[in-house]
């Protein structure tokens, strides 16, 4: 019997490839905020998600909720406007359904990008920083369940998830372009709610200079499907309890976003003309 996941799959596959002039081999997926920062790159074509069978629809401010597909540099590239989120009530296979996709469309070069808060105390709000690792505590894997087999292996190795290639590229590029580019590990958390500043003390302890909400499970799941991950996040604030006299709010992060946007966005283009 064919997994519902895998004819869900395939049906999204099929139309969306039907709307792409070419399948293509770099995925860009734009986190909170960056959607409206980074604009549209050149002529291509949306693709809304509303429009793709079986594709979840995200609920929060910040995220588009469409594809963009086109040429940059050299490279067939797939945006995806926004993300969906396991705080949002979805299932890990919504929150992966994107990545999965890509995958079964030839993909072999995924970014993410997403919203952090500061934990190490190094770091300002504002700062970009490449991530190398991450520290899941959902308390679930995306991968649990029946493994998709023609996507990849039952147990997946993670030990270099984060492409080492990728990340020395991405340093190249932001030294040429004069960006500011910290390095550091990412740690996720449920959410919604903002972390304590209690929670934020182990974490510290326990290795994280940045913690999120998103990019985990999606990063898993391209590991599985053999994709080489770049992972690039913009810490908007400090983390709860860095700065006592602080809070958190999410229109702090949407506006932090808003100011970094077009230095991401000059990043991103670079890196992917570069790919």
């Amino acid at each position: 019997m064919t997994d519902p996941r895998w004819e869900r799959l395939e049906k999204a596959a099929r139309v969306l490839e039907g709307r792409l002039a070419e399948r293509p081999t770099v995925a860009l997926v734009l986190g909170s905020g960056f959607s409206e920062a980074f604009g549209y790159p050149g002529e291509g074509v949306r693709i809304p998600w509303a429009e793709i069978p079986g594709f979840p629809l995200p609920t929060v401010v910040g995220h588009a909720g469409e594809f963009w597909a086109g040429k940059i540099g050299k490279n067939g590239v797939l945006v995806q406007r926004g993300r969906t989120h396991y705080y949002e009530g979805c299932s890990l296979d919504d929150v992966t359904f994107g990545v999965r996709l890509f995958a079964l469309l030839g993909v072999r070069t995924l970014i993410v990008t997403n919203a952090s808060g500061a934990i190490n105390p190094t770091f300002s709000a504002g700062d970009l920083v490449l991530i190398t690792d991450h520290i899941n505590t959902l308390g679930i894997n995306p991968l649990r369940g029946p493994n998709l087999e023609r996507l990849g292996p039952r147990f997946p190795d993670m030990s270099a998830t984060y492409s080492k290639r990728l990340r020395a590229l991405a340093k190249d590029i932001a030294k040429d372009e004069g960006i500011a580019l910290k390095e550091g590990v990412y740690w996720m958390t449920c959410g919604p709610s903002y972390e304590t500043p209690a929670e934020i003390r182990v974490y510290r302890t326990l290795g994280a200079d940045l913690v999120g909400m998103s990019t985990v499970p999606e990063v898993i799941a391209a590991a599985h499907a053999g994709l080489e991950v770049l992972g690039i996040s913009c810490a908007t604030n400090l983390a709860a309890g860095v700065n006592p006299e602080a809070t958190l709010s999410h229109d702090e992060v949407v506006e932090a976003l808003r100011k970094k946007g077009p230095e991401m966005r000059k990043l991103l283009l670079a890196i992917i003309r570069r790919l």
